[in-house]
């Protein structure tokens, strides 16, 4: 679970702090670069799987296409002045995890921060591009005993922090970083803490960050850090993904663009759950197609995925009431996406952070309460334990739908908008910031906030409706 992110000088987000909960909803007009909020996540995730070089490229670049320049990742990056982007995040992490070869590690804290510093270094001849440089990385846990005050949302002390917060550390950073005659070096720290001899890296030679490297048991910390990183990832569902057929050499896991809907679905309906000798496939399919039932107009009887033994194909049917029955490639685009957040619901091996970019595409309004209640269930309940029936996931989305708005607890609520900042050069440039909803856990402590006035296009109708409510109805 990522609790902060801390963003300076990455695209147009030139110093961003944000507290998350297990929901979090991201309102702002087109445009504005709400969407560079989830860029600074993944590009996190991809540099704890890829190389420097390779994880700037993932990124959506300034014309919004991936492989571009790495000074479109900078703040002002095309003008002549030093480079540099601070990366934050605070997250929980999980306490057990596997090693790239398959060996059992635990880590001894589960409370971290992740601190990590790039620069650019110019081309070195002509034809070149330049190449982001490490300069900075951190690791350092979050003591027990100060939980509480970085756990800013409402929850459960006693059921959820005391269940997702474990262990201690006496000793120092598991990774810190040194400046020495020869250059700067990461140091990699055990988990015995001040015992053992830390193992230098050197910075300037290395083309990823040094948490991409631990692969092994050896330093099971980090690598529960890495695997937290790994999980976080941008759902963005695609209905040609979701209508391709599966076969059944495919993975088995929803992938991030709809891909083995089919698939997934048939394995979570029959797997065994935890106490149970025997799966109980009609009681997956059951609880799928009753939540599919909340979409107005889908009369869903029933929901199956049905094995092909000659072509060796998987097809999911939708059995409607009056007898109509439907495989998944004939059903509208929102029902697609609507049924897939409803498999993922199912998926208790669908764990960590999911960042979702309007999902009330192709939902008719009437939808929209079924459709945000949904993805909040996807979502950890923080006053419980987190086990096979509360899945540790944490979700946000972004929007500019003034239905979802309305519908979202203001709690829940961030504003994306464009203010002035000073740079560090002393200019007044703008620059994108997340307000949160005056009065709510984010705004303690004389942080700026919005008010209702603040978001009155998101509340009123707009000028020149053509077509509104009587008066007497509108409530």
């Amino acid at each position: 679970m990522l609790t902060r992110l801390e963003v300076q000088g990455f695209k147009n987000l030139l110093d961003v702090s944000v507290d998350f909960g297990p929901f979090t909803c991201i309102a702002g007009a087109n445009g504005i670069g709400k969407s560079n909020v989830f860029d600074a996540i993944e590009f996190l995730s991809y540099l704890v799987n890829d190389s420097l070089v390779e994880a700037s490229q993932r990124v959506r670049g300034a014309s919004g296409l991936r492989g571009g320049d790495p000074r479109d990742l900078f703040w002002d990056g095309y003008r002549e002045h030093q480079r540099q982007i601070n990366l934050a995040a605070e997250m929980i992490v999980p306490a057990e995890v596997e090693d790239d070869l398959g060996a059992p590690a635990e880590a001894t804290t589960t409370f971290l921060r992740y601190e990590l510093s790039l620069g650019y270094a110019l081309p070195e001849g002509e034809g070149s591009v330049g190449r982001l440089t490490l300069l900075r990385e951190e690791l350092r846990h979050i003591n027990r005993g100060d939980a509480g005050k970085h756990l800013k949302f409402p929850h459960n002390a006693k059921k959820f922090r005391s269940s997702v917060v474990r262990g201690q550390r006496r000793g120092g950073a598991f990774l810190s970083t040194e400046a020495r005659e020869g250059g700067t070096v990461i140091n990699v720290h055990g988990d015995g803490g001040s015992s053992g001899k830390p193992q230098p890296r050197a910075a300037a030679r290395a083309g990823r960050t040094v948490l991409s490297t631990v692969t092994t048991n050896d330093y099971p910390t980090i690598l529960a850090a890495r695997r937290e990183m790994q999980s976080w990832r941008r759902l963005a569902l695609e209905p040609s993904a979701l209508r391709t057929p599966d076969t059944f050499v495919d993975a088995r896991t929803l992938s991030p663009n709809g891909r083995h809907l089919a698939s997934t679905l048939y394995r979570i309906a029959n797997e065994k759950l935890p106490g149970q000798e025997v799966s109980d496939p009609d009681a997956i399919y059951a609880r799928v197609a009753g939540r599919l039932s909340d979409l107005a107009g889908i009369g869903a009887e029933s929901i199956s995925v049905e094995p092909d033994q000659v072509r060796e194909v998987f097809t999911l049917f939708l059995q409607e009431r009056g007898n109509l029955r439907l495989p998944a490639r004939a059903l509208s685009e929102g029902t697609l996406r609507f049924l897939a957040l409803c498999v993922l619901l199912e998926d208790p091996t669908f764990k960590g952070l999911i960042c979702m970019e309007e999902p009330e595409n192709g939902i008719h309004p009437a939808n929209l309460p079924a459709l945000l209640q949904l993805v909040r269930d996807l979502a950890v309940d923080h006053s419980e334990v987190p086990d096979e029936t509360n899945t540790f996931r944490q979700v946000i989305v972004n929007t500019h739908a003034p239905g979802v708005v309305q519908l979202c607890d203001p709690q829940d609520l961030l504003l994306a908008d464009v203010r002035s900042f000073r740079t560090p050069e002393g200019s007044v440039t703008r620059a994108l910031t997340l307000l949160p909803f005056k009065d709510s856990w984010r705004a303690a402590g004389g942080v700026p906030s919005f008010s209702e006035a603040d978001v009155v296009a998101y509340l009123a109708s707009p000028a020149g409706a053509q077509l509104r409510l009587p008066w007497d109805l509108v409530g």
